[in-house]
């Protein structure tokens, strides 16, 4: 059985892991040589700075102190995908192994809320994980259409572009 979280514990999760995902975007895109990759990166990263903005909202501990001090906070360079990203930069690889990586931490996040909200019992918590799933299900998918048009894939993103701004 898994835990029960309560929904001030969701929300520090929830928040911490946006953190973390815009610190890794805001990072690529500052590299990212590809000016459309470029902009999707920092659209993820804007998202990402909404999403934290939406749960700090709710959250009732002081831990983070106010959300303008929580955004400056700096990176947390021991997250195992930052970590990845600054060896694939270093390396320069580019904005192909920046995204590999997204997908990547994007399906993890995927699989992890979706767990999470499966073992909750308290409405809010869960509605907290489940919101989570599907704006992380609409980043993959934009990640993994931005992928395939670096790499030369035929894609919707070749035939539709984004209009999400």
């Amino acid at each position: 059985m898994g835990k029960e979280y309560s929904v001030q514990e969701a929300l520090k999760l929830a928040i911490k892991a946006e953190k973390d995902s815009m610190d890794f975007y805001a990072r690529a895109a500052s590299v990212a040589k590809n000016e459309r990759a470029k902009k999707v990166l920092e659209m993820l990263a804007a998202e990402e700075a909404t999403h934290v903005k939406h749960f700090f909202d709710h959250y009732k501990g002081t831990e983070f102190g106010d959300l303008q001090s929580f955004m400056a906070t700096p990176v947390d360079t021991k997250n195992p995908t930052y970590v990845k990203l600054e060896k694939a930069i270093s390396e320069d690889m580019g904005e192909q192994k920046a995204m590999e990586l997204a997908l990547i931490e994007e399906k993890e996040c995927i699989g992890q809320y979706t767990q999470l909200a499966a073992g909750v019992v308290d409405p809010m918590v869960k509605a907290i994980f489940e919101r989570v799933v599907k704006e992380t299900e609409g980043h993959f998918a934009l990640i993994e259409a931005e992928y395939a048009h670096i790499m030369g894939m035929v894609n919707d993103s070749d035939v539709d572009t984004y209009v999400r701004e």
